[in-house]
Formats: C-alpha cells, structure tokens, sequence
C-alpha cells in the first residue's frame, strides 16, 4: 500500500499519542491476516502501551474519520480484525499485557487486555488460584481481551462456561477515545448489565482496554477418564448427561477423522514428554515413564479403532471428590454403548494447557479452517447428523480435491453441546501461520503451493456450514464477519444493536462490519 502525504500527517497525528506506530510494507501485509484469509490493506498498526496511549491514539484516528481495528492475539478465523475496506488503522495490544491487581481477598483479578491467557494463569497458580474459565488452547497467544471480545471456551467451560461468563467489569475505549468503566469492580451487575453489552461484541462496540475476573481456589486433585463410541449419538448423548449432572470440568471428544489427524501429527513424543513431566511434578519418575509409553501404544489404538473419542476431565479440593465425579461421568458414558479406553489425552493436554499452536495445519501442512455452532443438547444429534449429509454429498467434489474434514465436540455448562467440523485443504501458507508455527515443526511439513481451485471449494463448503448451523439455530463465539448473527435476531433486538452502535461509534468507525454492522 503506497503511503500519501495525507496518510503520513494522519499517522504522525496519531503518534503524539505516544504509541508506536508501525507502517512498513512487511508489517502492514503480515497483520491484514488472520489464520483464514487475508482483509484489505492497513494504512498502519498502533501499539499502545497502556490505556492512556490507546485512548488518545483511537481519538486521534477517528478525529480524521479513519476507521480502527483491535486485535488480539491474532488467531481469529471469522473476520474479527480483518476489514473489508482498505485505509484502516489496526490496533495491537500485545504490548498491553500487565497484571495490575491481584486482589485475594475480594477474589478478583484485573489485567491489560493483552495479557494472555497463559500468562495469568501462570502467575496465579503459586497463590493456588485462577479464574473459573482458565483460557483456550490458543492460550499461550490468545489473550484475554480477545477472549472477552470474541467469548471463546475450553478449560473450565464444562463446569463454568464460556470466558464472558467470569468477567466482572471492564474499561472500554470508545469510539472517540472516551475510556468507560462497566458496572462494579467486585461484582456483576450491579443494575443493568453494562459490561454484558460489550462482551462478545468481536470489537464492534469498542476496545477492551482492561478487564476484571472472577477469582476461584485452584483445584488440588483432578480425574481423567477416556471412552470411545461407535456413533456420533451415543457420544453427543453421554457428553449431554455429563454436562447435565456438573461433574466435568471439561467433556470434549474427537471424530474419527480427527483422532487420526491428531494421531498422524509429529507429536506423540512431545505428548510423552509432557505427560512425563506432568508425573515427575507430582513425585513419580516411575509413574512418567509408564504413563509417557502409554502415550504411543495409546495414539496407535486410536488410528486403528477409528472411532469416536469423548474425554472427560473432573477436579475438586480432594481425591475423593474428583474420583467420585469421575466415576458418575464413567457410569453415564457406559450406559451410552461407550468402552473406556487409555486416558491419555486428557491427561496430555492438561499437563501442557497452553501448548504451542501447531495444529493450525494439517498433518502434512494443508491449511486448516474450523466452523462451528453452539446448540443445545435437543438439537445437537441432528445438527451433527445434517453436518455429515453435507459432507457426503460433496464428497467426490472434496476427495478430488484432497480436502478432508474432522469433527470437535465440547461440552458448555448450561448452554449444550458446541460442534465444530475443520477443514482441511492443500493450500499455501500466510504469514500468520508461518509466524505462530513451531519453526522446528513447520520445517519437517511439505511447502505446499498455492491451489486456488481448493480455496474456492473450500471457501463454498465453509459457507454451507455458517449457512447449516443457522438453519438448526446455532449460535456462535467468533461472530466476526462470519456468522450470520443479525439474521437471527428478533428485529426489535435488532434495532436496539443498531441504536447502542449509534451511540457508542456514532461514525462507525469502530471495526466496521464487524457483527454485520
């Protein structure tokens, strides 16, 4: 993108905010990405290093009607911080990443919107500490302003729900650099739910600058347990009792596609290790080397069983009650045609949480998509069941092609049952995922080319998924520019969104298009 004079007064305005501001070619190319596709061009990227930085910096852009973007971590994949239209400024808070207060006694905890998830957690787990919703697998790059911004789920989700649901307050950069504080700092809410309005927005509303959580105990003694299924009904129907009966702090489960996809990666070694570390922590260096050879004989069952795969993870203050809660989730598993298997996999991802993202590509470097909806447990059987059709009835147009899919399942406290089919597909790689990778792990993948005719197809077959989901009433984290959310709202719901983003961004130049506004 070729800078005007215009341009350049425009940037060096903003940077009397005392923010970086960073317009090089490389730079601007790499963050117009997301893990999917790439947006228009970027006239620059801010940095601010504290909320003061952010809020004069966003003031000084939209003073000049420039429109302006936060971004997180990075590791959207539905358009959260990739525009449609060229000229906008995208504003990184990866620099924004303190802990400002740990407060034990009111049990809340309040951090700079970059922080990641990794990084809190870590810093609470001397205390014996943490937040009811503990991060994403993308945890050690997602950060939790996105999550706040996105809503996302995974540890902690089958007992707590989602990461909106542990937050208590926030301060809001709007549109015109107005910081905004929602709600109390100790509770939530305190009237009407101010800090609700600006949760899961995906940034349309404002920029997250610093958010207060909810604070629990650590757990000190945990469960593990693995089953394997036949059908996707049997599995989708245990995983509903387990979540129905609050024993799990997370119940997740695989496809057979996608346990082999797991299995096919170069990471039985590292899971072993993990795993053996895990054990050694906890005083058993025999224990580590039995339970990290469990992890090969256990990976290779897998690839040959080709079956479904439901993990179930519980916690509690001590063994008995972890135990306990395990054995009722193993009872409810049982009763639904499962056979219970190594609990490996559970017990690898909890000993590394936040582990490196290098399953953002395939198993021999195809590019990777996921789609998913949320539904509650009476519709999730036939969702799933439509969501196989689809794939079937493409499936010649796919195989040639060599675009293959595999299936998540994940259990969400008092919400149902989250369904996330991936795809996968021979492609090139973009800058982002070249950065996020693993360098010793990218190295041993196949530089795949550039193949337009799997782009598109894949493209097609991503939106008869959106298209799927809203069908059977789905909803969705990572609204972004992906999912159709205004379509499902009652159009008095609808008008009120409309009137809360003329009064907050009033130019709408706040991500624009963001939630399709």
């Amino acid at each position: 993108m070729m800078a005007t004079k215009a341009n350049t007064n425009a940037t060096d305005v903003i940077a009397e905010s005392g923010a970086e501001v960073l317009t090089d070619g490389d730079t601007l190319d790499f963050y117009a990405h997301d893990v999917y596709e790439r947006g228009a061009d970027l006239l620059a990227v801010v940095r601010p290093k504290n909320k003061e930085e952010l809020a004069a910096a966003v003031a000084a852009a939209t003073s000049q009607n420039i429109p302006v973007i936060p971004r997180g971590g990075g590791m959207s994949y539905t358009g959260g911080y990739t525009s449609n239209q060229s000229g906008a400024i995208l504003f990184d808070l990866a620099a924004m990443d303190r802990i400002l207060d740990i407060n034990e006694t009111d049990m809340t905890v309040t951090v700079e919107a970059g922080c990641t998830w990794a990084k809190l957690y870590e810093a609470l787990q001397p205390k014996g500490l943490r937040t009811p919703f503990w991060g994403t697998l993308s945890g050690l790059i997602a950060n939790i302003g996105g999550g706040m911004s996105q809503n996302c789920l995974f540890w902690g989700s089958g007992r707590y729900g989602t990461a909106a649901q542990s937050c208590i307050a926030m301060e809001m950069v709007l549109a015109d650099g107005t910081i905004l504080k929602t709600g109390s700092e100790f509770t939530r809410p305190y009237g009407p739910d101010l800090t609700g309005l600006f949760l899961a927005d995906t940034g349309a509303l404002g920029i997250k600058a610093t958010i207060t959580l909810r604070l629990i105990p650590e757990a000190e003694a945990h469960g593990y347990a693995s089953f394997s299924f036949e059908t996707h009904e049997e599995t989708l129907t245990a995983a509903a009792e387990i979540e129905r009966s609050g024993v799990a702090t997370e119940c997740f489960g695989f496809d057979p596609s996608l346990n082999a996809i797991r299995m096919k990666r170069d990471s039985l070694g590292s899971d072993a290790k993990a795993l053996g570390n895990m054990m050694k922590k906890q005083g058993s260096v025999w224990g580590a080397i039995k339970e990290g050879a469990k992890v090969v004989t256990a990976g290779r069952n897998f690839m040959d069983e080709a079956k479904f795969s439901l993990h179930v993870l519980t916690e509690g203050r001590i063994k008995a009650a972890a135990d306990d809660d395990l054995a009722r989730a193993r009872k409810m598993a049982l009763a639904n045609g499962a056979t219970e298997t190594e609990n490996t996999i559970p017990k690898i991802i909890r000993a590394n949480p936040f582990g490196p993202l290098n399953s953002m590509l395939g198993p021999e470097g195809q590019r990777w998509a996921p789609i998913h909806g949320l539904l509650p447990h009476s519709k999730a059987v036939a969702c799933y069941t439509a969501i196989e059709a689809l794939f079937e009835k493409h499936r010649a147009e796919m195989d040639a092609l060599d675009i293959f899919t595999g299936t998540l399942v994940s259990a969400v406290a008092g919400s149902g049952m989250i369904i996330e089919p991936c795809l996968y597909w021979p492609d090139a790689t973009n800058p982002l995922h070249e950065d996020t990778v693993e360098k010793a792990h990218l190295a041993k993948l196949p530089k795949l080319a550039a193949n337009p005719e799997a782009w598109a197809m894949t493209r097609r077959m991503k939106q008869a998924l959106v298209d799927l989901f809203y069908q059977h009433g789905a909803v969705h984290f990572q609204i972004g520019r992906t999912y159709r959310y205004r379509d499902s709202l009652d159009p008095a719901a609808d008008a009120l969104l409309l009137d809360l983003k003329k009064s907050v961004d009033p130019k709408g130049l706040m991500n624009p298009g963001s939630l399709g506004l």
